[in-house]
């Protein structure tokens, strides 16, 4: 397969992919260890800029802000899974009043940035005389209407991606489109577009960061709080450090998560083509 993709590099190739490699990380390395050079000369890793980070209060508050920052993305992650679904089975019915809603649904909200519909709901709608909108709502809401729009699609691409033949096969053996889709096609969707939604869920979990826009109290909302305290040199830099520390720690438990997942769900399909096999 790879000999028809692209070219199988030569001798000469591969010597010059090593000189670019070589080349490569020495000005990444050279790029980071100038910006952690021009950091100690401003003097953001003195024992001052961090005492900060070593009170429990605040140790205990960062567990807090985290917690917080899990239920917005488990709560939005839920729901855009299930938006999306939706929508999908929306787009593929055969009612022209279900698909072009469903199809206006989703373009609007995949071209709305996510920034302004939390902004829309946080901000428009009490002015509207919408009553109850916390910044947590403003938050969950705008991340599933954004993120259910885009997994709408993918989930989309990966029913109409299998073979007509599996349809045709549920079809004939008395199922209904509903239940073709719900039994047959989207456990297969889901499966083959697996790595696309596990990206999908770690972006929900990023943008989860844009609620300090609206007062959500996450984690770069208290990051932020830190780094303004002046009587501890306004550690605004190592506060976004240990931030981008611990969002890199989160995605990285949830691709973990993702990948046992993905493995688990990889071998079960072997073993049942396994069996089919035997039987047959």
């Amino acid at each position: 397969m790879s000999s028809v993709l692209f070219d199988v590099p030569g001798p000469k190739a591969r010597t010059r992919n090593v000189y670019l490699n070589v080349a490569t990380v020495i000005v990444v390395a050279a790029i980071i260890g100038f910006i952690l050079y021009r950091f100690n000369e401003s003097g953001q890793f003195t024992a001052k800029k961090w005492e900060i980070f070593t009170f429990p209060r605040v140790q205990q508050m960062f567990l807090t802000v985290i917690g917080a920052t899990l239920k917005a993305f488990a709560v939005a992650a839920v729901g855009s899974l299930v938006l999306g679904i939706l929508l999908a089975f929306g787009r593929l019915a055969d009612s022209r009043w279900v698909s072009v809603p469903c199809y206006w649904f989703t373009e609007l909200f995949r071209a709305v940035p996510l920034l302004i519909l939390m902004m829309i709901m946080y901000y428009g709608l009490p002015s509207a005389g919408v009553k109850g909108i916390t910044p947590f709502i403003a938050v969950v809401v705008g991340l599933i209407l954004y993120n259910g729009s885009v997994l709408a699609e993918v989930f989309r691409a990966g029913i109409e991606s299998l073979p007509k033949g599996q349809r045709e096969a549920g079809l004939a053996v008395g199922l209904s489109k509903g239940q073709v889709q719900r039994i047959i096609l989207l456990p297969q969707a889901v499966r083959s577009m697996l790595p696309v939604i596990i990206s999908q869920l770690v972006v929900i979990l990023k943008d989860t960061a844009l609620g300090f826009l609206i007062t959500y109290n996450e984690v770069l909302y208290y990051a932020n709080f830190l780094g303004s305290q002046g009587q501890y040199g306004s550690p605004v830099v190592p506060a976004l450090m240990v931030t981008a520390v611990i969002y890199v720690g989160l995605c990285l438990i949830l691709s973990g998560i993702a990948k046992l997942v993905e493995s688990r769900m990889s071998s079960r399909v072997r073993v049942v083509k396994t069996r089919v096999g035997l039987a047959g």
